[in-house]
């Protein structure tokens, strides 16, 4: 399966105010043409993938989804032709995201600002939950999120681990990849745990060889991440899945972000956290 390699130089984040956007100012920046990975942006507000297929795929999206919740988690299904979504009224699907991705027979196109030229009446579009979300209660926990504080896009992979699959759709899971401190991972654990509709609790703790992964510092999607020498490699399910699913299903045609570069809504993280138990 052929991946995006990661780029020679880190991508930066899109600012370093960015926190305290309000989502629909985000939103308006890059319809404006800012780009750049979403990690950072508009705390507290919820980060969704996308993908939209053509009607006649998107019970097999739907499937492939219900059948493997954890990378990819649905918040929303729009109707065909429909480039709106109820997480967040006003906004356009064709827009609003930093950048996207045009995929013809399994293979990457375009990569575009603005999908306005590629979008198509009878696409139906897919927003799945992100950990960008949880990032936000891991820092208020006490746990580094190194790939913000190195102003990196959060380093992606393709495992050897196969989704269920689900009509005409198949693929390998993805992950992505944070290094955790042994002393913050347990509360890394517990708090991403209480956001399933965003990936919730990690996939798996220590050797990524176990994922199937050769090399850490050759992330499949996103940037190389510098750890501290007790850090522990940490891998959360993610919701780049479906892209490593077109490319080895090979639809005819499909849009979805650049992997890092979410899309914003409007939506509230405690929506989607569910009660702990201390």
């Amino acid at each position: 399966m052929r991946t995006n390699r990661a780029p020679d130089r880190p991508v930066p984040l899109v600012d370093e105010h960015a926190h305290a956007w309000t989502p629909a100012a985000a939103r308006n920046r890059f319809r404006a043409g800012l780009s750049g990975p979403t990690a950072g942006v508009a705390a507290g507000h919820t980060q969704a993938n996308l993908i939209a297929v053509p009607a006649d795929w998107a019970y097999d999206m739907l499937l492939f989804c219900q059948r493997n919740p954890k990378p990819c988690p649905v918040l929303d299904v729009t109707d065909a032709g429909s480039v709106s979504t109820v997480l967040a009224p006003g906004a356009d699907l064709r827009t609003d995201l930093p950048r996207y991705r045009v995929w013809r027979d399994g293979e990457l196109v375009e990569e575009p600002a603005d999908a306005r030229a590629f979008w198509r009446d009878d696409l139906v579009s897919f927003l799945l939950g992100c950990s960008f979300t949880f990032e936000w209660a891991l820092a208020a926990a006490g746990v580094p999120i190194r790939h913000v504080e190195q102003g990196r896009n959060v380093p992606m992979y393709v495992t050897g681990r196969q989704c269920r699959p689900a009509g005409r759709l198949r693929g390998p899971m993805v992950v992505s990849m944070r290094p955790v401190p042994p002393q913050h991972l347990r509360a890394a654990i517990r708090e991403s745990g209480l956001l399933p509709a965003v990936h919730g609790g990690p996939v798996h703790c220590g050797d990524p060889a176990a994922l199937g992964i050769k090399d850490l510092g050759r992330p499949d999607f996103g940037d190389p991440v510098d750890a501290a020498p007790d850090d522990i490699p940490v891998f959360w399910a993610c919701g780049v899945t479906p892209q490593a699913a077109v490319m080895a299903s090979r639809p005819p045609f499909a849009i979805t972000h650049v992997p890092g570069h979410m899309f914003l809504t409007d939506a509230r993280d405690e929506q989607y956290r569910v009660a702990g138990v201390d």
